[in-house]
């Protein structure tokens, strides 16, 4: 019994001082966190879709109170609103950024209306991108499983069955661009939604030549280079055989669109034009032979 409460009192008496021993420790290196980090991460949304670079948002809010401005930083999910707020926590002024939106292109191809080949693997869109070309047999298209609908965080993304291309819901995306990173063939892009909604760009990435991309997609772009000579505010630009259209430079004209010969430049959001009046059904003349029985028939009658 003795040897028993010796050894309890020994087991205290270390305990004791272990305890006081952690406490300088954590006094030693104890790093006040800066309260202005939780405000951050309050106004922030929460997503952690990595859209900004950072390991989520409570990294992000880290940077922005460490930074003490919105210098190289934001917040794609967030969006103006967010960044507004920040700014004013940070005490700061920023610009507001145009918004954005995810663009896919690559449109549906129809060429022969049959699939070359079949992928029958993992249903991800990098596994297939080393072993498969497409069903067109178009290495640059859209492969169709939805890894960028398994990345999107908003639900901003499905696959359309019919052409098995994504289709992005303007309404819920952020422009976080989680799909741009998760798509292996760059078919993805933010691009500025434009002024009310409106964008043209070009819905192809096949840098092939013209030839062979007409083999592989009837809307294929074949750098024939019209749009670039049609284009009066130097926005679209032809390299390796793909044109692209910048979007700051773009004004919407789409003079472009209307010169592309294959239809690889799209227009979105602009009214659709109102179908033009059938021609109205002319008078039909008499024949000749018609027109000499009535002669006859009133010459008979007169008689």
């Amino acid at each position: 019994m003795h040897s028993i409460l010796i050894a309890m009192l020994v087991l205290g008496v270390a305990g004791a001082l272990f305890a006081v021993l952690l406490y300088f420790v954590a006094q030693k290196f104890k790093v006040d966190e800066n309260p202005l980090i939780d405000e951050i991460a309050e106004v922030l949304p929460g997503a952690n879709c990595g859209g900004c670079g950072k390991a989520g948002c409570r990294a992000l809010a880290e940077a922005f109170a460490r930074q003490g401005n919105m210098d190289g930083l934001k917040c794609p999910a967030g969006g103006d609103a967010v960044a507004q707020k920040v700014a004013a926590l940070l005490g700061c002024v920023t610009e507001s950024a145009e918004p954005m939106v995810a663009v896919v292109r690559c449109r549906p191809c129809h060429v022969g209306d049959q699939a070359l080949t079949r992928y029958d693997g993992l249903k991800d869109c990098s596994f297939a991108h080393s072993l498969y070309t497409g069903a067109s047999g178009c290495s640059f298209g859209c492969l169709g499983l939805g890894s960028c609908v398994e990345a999107c965080q908003f639900g901003a993304l499905t696959i359309d069955p019919a052409t098995h291309t994504p289709v992005v819901d303007e309404d819920a995306c952020t422009a976080c661009g989680a799909c741009v990173k998760t798509c292996p063939r760059g078919v993805i892009e933010l691009r500025a939604k434009g002024r009310q909604n409106r964008r043209v760009f070009v819905g192809c990435v096949n840098k092939e030549k013209g030839a062979q991309a007409r083999k592989t997609c009837d809307n294929a772009c074949i750098g024939c280079g019209k749009c670039e000579k049609v284009c009066p505010f130097d926005a679209v630009h032809v390299d390796n055989n793909l044109a692209y259209i910048d979007f700051s430079k773009c004004k919407s004209c789409r003079k472009c669109v209307a010169e592309c010969p294959t239809g690889a430049i799209q227009s979105v959001g602009f009214p659709v034009p109102p179908a033009k009046p059938a021609p109205a059904a002319e008078a039909v003349a008499p024949a000749q032979g018609q027109a000499v029985e009535t002669k006859l028939q009133s010459s008979t009658l007169n008689s």
